[in-house]
């Protein structure tokens, strides 16, 4: 913060400062962070224990920011996160800042792959005042904020999912040729071995593909689809 202004707000010239509803059901939490807020210079538009309020106090003050957890009553599930989406609808300039105790990765996809202005944060992972400040001032601003934690998990759901997970370097090169439609003898002399040793690898990447074994499916043709599928 410098002399001239404010981090987010009121700097000398009179700048409006910027505005953020929180919506927490912990109100030790929620007045914890409203607290921190002000000192940052951020004006509090309001503060909602459940979504319903939420979404009520953003319809009447339009905020610059929306901070959210994502579980809250009455069910506890993703009332928070389904009212940040109703938000986003509504008033796509409103800014989106998820802050959750969980890794929701499906619904946290969801909300990030609908614009700027977003951001998904861990509440075990804001160790720094001024770091989290910060990025709510960048998702003010239009930029996308993902906690690394998510990032990780996101990666590793993919991979779990990639059906070519299993096969080796090599048996991956024979299925890219497969894909372009060569023969076993055509692999061999592309990647200079002999045959055999391609049958083999054909052998393994059925095997290790989650492939059906019925007499109406073409195995090797499969094999293919699902290596197109994963590109």
């Amino acid at each position: 913060m410098s002399a001239d202004g404010d981090l987010l707000g009121e700097p000398s010239g009179g700048k409006k400062r910027c505005s953020v509803v929180l919506a927490e059901d912990d109100i030790l939490l929620r007045e914890g962070l409203a607290s921190l807020l002000e000192r940052a210079r951020f004006e509090i538009a309001g503060q909602a224990g459940n979504a319903a309020q939420l979404l009520e106090i953003v319809r009447d003050q339009r905020p610059d920011l929306a901070l959210v957890d994502i579980r809250m009553p009455p069910t506890y599930s993703t009332e928070g996160l389904d009212a940040a989406h109703r938000i986003r609808e509504e008033f796509p300039e409103v800014g989106i800042a998820v802050l959750s105790a969980h890794v929701e990765v499906e619904h946290a996809m969801k909300l990030l792959e609908s614009g700027e202005r977003t951001g998904y944060l861990l509440k075990s992972r804001v160790t720094d005042v001024e770091g989290f400040v910060e990025t709510l001032e960048l998702i003010v601003k239009g930029g996308s904020v993902v906690d690394p934690a998510l990032v990780q998990e996101l990666v590793a759901t993919r991979r779990k999912h990639d059906p070519l997970a299993e096969l080796s370097a090599r048996e991956r090169e024979v299925l890219a040729l497969m894909a372009e439609g060569r023969s076993n003898a055509g692999i061999a002399r592309r990647l200079w071995v002999t045959e055999g040793t391609v049958e083999k690898h054909v052998r393994s990447i059925l095997a290790k593909l989650p492939l059906p074994s019925t007499d109406d499916d073409h195995r090797r043709v499969l094999a293919v689809i699902a290596y197109l599928d994963s590109r």
